[in-house]
C-alpha cells in the first residue's frame, strides 16, 4: 500500500508546489496587467515575370497595404488562468488589373496577393478577424481557435501581404526543464490572399474546387512532437503529423551550435519518414481525388524520405553556409498545401522554389552580411544559390537551379525606430514538368506600433 502510494504523493506534493508557485506569480500579474497591442503596417509590391511558354500568365504585378492588429490578454489570476487573443487582418489594393491578378479562370482562387472576384480582377479589399481563448495551469497552455503554428510537421506562410492563419487547438507544455512538448488538432486554414477559411490538403488534391476529383480535402490534421535541449547547444527534434487519408509523417532534428576559437558553426540535421493514410492508400481512394504529385507513385500514392543536412560558419557580421537535401520515394513532399501559397520545414523552402519533387537532390551556398560589424546597425544583405537534379520525370532526369538575393535595413534609433525596407529578388529557371521560369521582385516597407 505505502510502495503503490508513495508516487501518487509525490505527484501531488509536486503539483501543490507548481500551484502555490503560479499563485504567487499571478499575484504580480494578470489579465489586463499582462495584455499587450499592437499594429503592423506592411506595403508590399510584387512582380512576377514568367520567361518562357505561351501559357498564361506571362506577368503577375500586386502592390497593397496591409495592417496586422495583434491583440493579447494576459491570464486571469488563479491556479487555472484564461485569456484571449486576437489578431484582424485587412488588406487594401493599391495597384492590380485584371491582366495582373490572374487568377486561373477559377472562381475563388486569388491572385498573388489578393482574392479575385467572379470576373477575375483583384478585389478592393479583404478582411478577417481570428480570435483564440487560451487557458494555462502552471507551465502547461492550451489554445483554441485562430493558430499560427511554427513547427517541423506543420508551419503558416507569412510571405505575402498578410499571414496564413489555422484553426483548431493546441496544447503547449514546459513543465519539465528544457522539454517543450506540442500535440493539437487543425481543422481549417486562411490563405494569405483569403478571408475565408476552408479545410486542408496537399499539392495533387487541391485543383480547382468546381473539379471535386481533384479537390479532395480533409478537416482532421493531428500532430504531436518536442524539442528537447540535451545541453545548452545541442537541441534534438521529434514531431509527427497526420493529415486523415493523405499522409502520415514522422520528422527528427538535431541542431547544434559550435564555439570554434575563431568564430561559430551551426549544424542543422533534418530526417522526414511520409507515408499514405486512408483513402491515399487505396486505389480507389486515390482514383476518387486523395493523391499527391510525383512521378510514377500508382496514380498519388505519399511515399517519402527527405534528408537534409546544413552547415553556417559565422564571423564578425558573416556568414557563409552550405547544405545537401534528397527527396527519396516516388511522390512529391508532402505538407498542408492548399494551393494558395503555403509553407515547408525544408532548407530549400526559399523565395520562389520549394526544390521537393521526388528524387531530387539540391546542394545549396549562401553568404550574409550584417553592416553593424563595420558601424552599420540595421543594414543586412544575403545571397542564396540552390542547384536541384535528377528530378524522377518520364523522358529523362530534370533539373532546376534558383538564386536569391535580399537587402533589408531597419532603422535603428530615432522617431522612426523599426521602420523596415526590403527588397527581395529571385531568378527561378527549371525545365521540370509543369514548372516555368521566372523573375521575382518584391519590395516591402514596414513598421510596428506597440500601443501598449
Amino acid at each position: 500500500m505505502y510502495k503503490r502510494s508513495l508516487p501518487t504523493a509525490v505527484a501531488l506534493a509536486g503539483l501543490s508546489i507548481g500551484a502555490q508557485a503560479q499563485a504567487a506569480e499571478s499575484a504580480q500579474h494578470g489579465f489586463i496587467e499582462d495584455s499587450t497591442a499592437s499594429i503592423t503596417a506592411r506595403n508590399f509590391y510584387i512582380n512576377q515575370d514568367n520567361r518562357d511558354g505561351a501559357a498564361k500568365p506571362s506577368k503577375q504585378e500586386e502592390w497593397g497595404q496591409g495592417f496586422i492588429l495583434n491583440l493579447q490578454s494576459g491570464f486571469t489570476q488563479g491556479t487555472v488562468g484564461f485569456g484571449v487573443d486576437a489578431i484582424g487582418l485587412l488588406g487594401v489594393r493599391l495597384d492590380s488589373g485584371k491582366g495582373t491578378a490572374y487568377n486561373s479562370g477559377s472562381v475563388g482562387k486569388g491572385g498573388i496577393v489578393f482574392p479575385s472576384d467572379s470576373d477575375g480582377r483583384a478585389v478592393d479589399e479583404f478582411s478577417s478577424l481570428g480570435l483564440t481563448a487560451k487557458a494555462r495551469i502552471s507551465k502547461t497552455e492550451l489554445r483554441l481557435g485562430t493558430l499560427m503554428p511554427k513547427l517541423p510537421v506543420v508551419t503558416y506562410n507569412d510571405g505575402r501581404l498578410l499571414p496564413q492563419t489555422f484553426e483548431g487547438g493546441q496544447v503547449t507544455s514546459n513543465e519539465i526543464d528544457g522539454l517543450t512538448l506540442v500535440g493539437g488538432k487543425l481543422e481549417h486554414a486562411k490563405g494569405r490572399n483569403s478571408s475565408n477559411n476552408e479545410s486542408l490538403t496537399i499539392a495533387g488534391s487541391n485543383g480547382n474546387p468546381i473539379t471535386a476529383k481533384s479537390n479532395q480535402r480533409s478537416n482532421e490534421f493531428y500532430y504531436a512532437g518536442g524539442d528537447y535541449k540535451i545541453t545548452k547547444d545541442l537541441t534534438a527534434q521529434y514531431y509527427y503529423g497526420n493529415l486523415e487519408d493523405f499522409y502520415k509523417q514522422h520528422f527528427l532534428g538535431l541542431t547544434h551550435n559550435w564555439a570554434l576559437p575563431v568564430g561559430s558553426l551551426k549544424s542543422d540535421l533534418r530526417y522526414f519518414y511520409s507515408d499514405s493514410d486512408g483513402k491515399n492508400a487505396s486505389q480507389e481512394g486515390r482514383i476518387a481525388g486523395y493523391r499527391s504529385t510525383g512521378y510514377n507513385n500508382k496514380n498519388g500514392e505519399v511515399d517519402n524520405r527527405t534528408w537534409s543536412a546544413k552547415f553556417t560558419y559565422s564571423l564578425e557580421g558573416h556568414a557563409l553556409s552550405a547544405g545537401y537535401q534528397r527527396v527519396n520515394g516516388t511522390s512529391d513532399f508532402p505538407f498542408l498545401n492548399q494551393g494558395d501559397g503555403s509553407s515547408s520545414y525544408l532548407i530549400t523552402d526559399v523565395q520562389i522554389g520549394k526544390f521537393q519533387r521526388a528524387g531530387e537532390r539540391t546542394w545549396l551556398a549562401g553568404y550574409a552580411y550584417d553592416f553593424a560589424a563595420i558601424g552599420l546597425p540595421g543594414l543586412t544583405t544575403s545571397v542564396m544559390y540552390l542547384k536541384g537534379d535528377n528530378i524522377a520525370a518520364a523522358s529523362y532526369d530534370r533539373s532546376e537551379w534558383e538564386r536569391d538575393f535580399t537587402l533589408g535595413y531597419v532603422i535603428p534609433e530615432g522617431s522612426l525606430k523599426g521602420l523596415g525596407f526590403t527588397w527581395r529578388n529571385a531568378a527561378l529557371r527549371s525545365d521540370a514538368a509543369g514548372q516555368r521560369d521566372q523573375d521575382e521582385n518584391r519590395l516591402i516597407v514596414s513598421y510596428t506600433y506597440k500601443f501598449f
